[in-house]
């Protein structure tokens, strides 16, 4: 899925074209809701995972983590992972989001049930999270 599919309030559907080549206000600033749902693949084109929810530092007021599932059918067997925003590039030709990671590293991350998520306001857990993202051999 993409955000132009969610886009149930015409967020992108503006015609009103921007210098870059863009209409309405995307990709420089985007809806919360369109972004759920949306496909996450690397850089060897795989698709990894799915965006399911997006976390909000309340006291920055930034996007810290977008929470990706990873790994199921149906919804059985499902992992979570939180993965830092800026990890995540936006690929607007073909509407989805890259992650430069390999699947088996992603498998190996460090992540959660939706049972048992971790407190990510817990600054060891964030500093294990970004050193494990931004390690070079993603």
């Amino acid at each position: 899925m993409n955000y132009n599919d969610k886009d149930q309030y015409g967020i992108y559907k503006n015609s009103s074209m921007h210098a870059n080549g863009n209409m309405g206000p995307g990709p420089g600033l985007m809806g919360a809701e369109t972004l759920l749902g949306n496909d996450v693949y690397n850089h060897r084109d795989e698709k990894i995972g799915d965006i399911k929810e997006i976390m909000l530092d309340m006291s920055g007021g930034k996007i810290s983590y977008a929470v990706l599932s990873f790994g199921s059918f149906l919804g059985m067997g499902e992992k979570l992972f939180a993965v830092p925003w800026n990890a995540l590039i936006l690929d607007t030709e073909n509407k989805r989001f890259t992650l430069d990671i390999e699947k088996d590293r992603l498998e190996n991350a460090p992540g959660f049930d939706k049972d048992n998520w971790p407190d990510m306001a817990d600054s060891t857990w964030r500093e294990l999270i970004h050193s494990y993202y931004s390690n070079k051999t993603l």
